[in-house]
């Protein structure tokens, strides 16, 4: 052994013997059954396993705004429905029964006058539009665009659904990975500090090294503690985004990394055009505010109906038949109402407008979310490259750094220091992962991609 020492440490003269010392105490601190045995984390014990492709399934099936966005294209089917309705026969029955003067008329308040007589009858009206020149035609038009528009709005709620599951999954995985490396920091530093206080008590470091080893204990149970907690919350925020309102801890089943990233922009943005379900239902918007605003234009236009009556007359005046039946038509032909037909049609007008300028400003901000998206996971690829780099150089420097401090060359704060490199580095890197999985996330969102 002294040998072996000489030989790699030839500088170190008078001090070897202290030096087999310190390697001795180090042996059997490092070989004791407690050496590498940390504190039971603080996180609950997992209970189900997930995986992201759950989480998605569980959200599309349980979030409420996708129902919410459910009802709303029920509602518009309704309203379809509403406007479809004119173009169908109206048929009304009733019965009137009236007691009257015989012989007398309705005098007050019309320009005609209208017989009273006693009577009892029963019967059916029946009315038919003939046309109205395409208004209500335009109506239904306008009513299914929006429907679809409606459509549209579920798939994008859905997209934005499965974009939040996917970065609260991804927010959980980092969350656990660090609890890992804090449960892992912790053990590392207990052993550390055994070996401190075995130097001590053989009074080869001072009471400084010890009382300094055991802060760092102490750090790393309070970083511990921290990470239990931010795991807790993240899995509290998983449950929210699948549309639940327990707390049940999973075991998350960590990813494949996403394919290369695309070093073309612009096929990715006409692929978004294509693909972005807001982006179609603003153009629905759009087509329906024009339908709408060419049935308004058509107000001006007459309406004709066909008209049909009949019924018996049980309880009559014995001059009259006892039944009777009728059937016409009626033109209505609007000639002024003080400019209301004029003001609704510019409004409709101005609508389609703004619903024109709307969509150009979706496509705008959709390039602008696409270019954003795609140089984030570009700057989260890039990290993740060198955050590697680092945990390596770290993890090398810890070494070197706790080998000069077992053979007394080193100081405590040098070695407390390389740990918390190594503990900071392998945190960026678990971080830099994370981030960039969530990065194409909020890429594959931005194109369209996750439906």
């Amino acid at each position: 052994m002294n040998k072996l020492l000489q030989s790699v440490f030839p500088r170190l003269g008078e001090s070897q013997n202290t030096v087999i010392r310190e390697v001795m105490v180090l042996m059997i601190a490092v070989l004791s059954p407690t050496a590498g045995r940390a504190q039971p984390s603080p996180s609950p014990a997992p209970s189900r396993r997930l995986t992201i492709a759950d989480a998605a399934a569980t959200a599309l099936q349980n979030h409420p705004r996708i129902r919410a966005a459910a009802l709303k294209e029920q509602a518009a089917e309704a309203v379809r429905t509403e406007v479809r309705a004119p173009l169908l026969p109206r048929l009304s029955a009733s019965l009137t029964g009236v007691q009257a003067d015989d012989g007398t008329s309705v005098a007050s308040g019309n320009l005609t006058t209208s017989s009273l007589d006693t009577r009892l009858a029963a019967g059916a009206y029946l009315t038919q539009l003939l046309t109205d020149f395409g208004r209500t035609s335009s109506l239904v038009r306008s009513a299914s665009l929006r429907i679809r528009a409606r459509q549209d709005d579920i798939e994008a709620t859905r997209a934005d659904v499965i974009l939040n599951v996917r970065q609260a999954y991804f927010r959980a995985l980092l969350s656990q990975s660090v609890l890992k490396v804090a449960q892992d920091t912790l053990g590392s530093r207990q052993v550390t500090f055994r070996q401190v206080n075995a130097l001590f008590q053989s009074q080869m470091k001072s009471s400084v090294d010890l009382s300094f080893a055991e802060v760092n204990v102490s750090q790393a149970e309070l970083d511990l503690e921290t990470a239990g907690n931010d795991l807790s919350a993240s899995m509290t925020q998983l449950s929210a985004a699948m549309g639940l309102q327990d707390d049940t801890p999973y075991e998350l089943a960590d990813e494949a990394m996403p394919p290369a990233l695309s070093p073309d922009l612009e096929p990715i943005v006409r692929e978004a055009f294509e693909n972005r379900p807001d982006l179609a239902s603003a153009r629905h918007e759009y087509e329906a505010q024009l339908s709408f605003a060419r049935s308004e234009h058509r107000l001006k236009l007459p309406t004709v109906n066909a008209l049909g009556a009949g019924g018996v007359v049980p309880v009559r005046d014995e001059r009259l038949h006892s039944d009777y039946g009728a059937i016409g038509f009626n033109v209505d032909i609007p000639l002024y109402n003080g400019g209301l037909f004029s003001a609704r049609q510019a409004e409709a007008d101005l609508r389609a407008q703004t619903a024109a300028e709307e969509v150009r400003a979706l496509e705008i901000r959709i390039r602008a979310d696409v270019k954003v998206a795609w140089l984030a996971a570009q700057t989260a690829s890039r990290r993740m490259g060198v955050s590697a780099k680092l945990v390596d150089q770290a993890r090398r420097s810890a070494r070197l750094v706790e080998t000069r401090y077992s053979l007394g060359l080193g100081s405590i704060v040098e070695l407390i220091q390389a740990q918390l490199s190594q503990t900071s580095a392998e945190i960026e890197n678990t971080n830099a992962k994370y981030e960039y999985e969530s990065a194409r996330s909020a890429l594959d969102y931005a194109a369209g991609n996750l439906k």
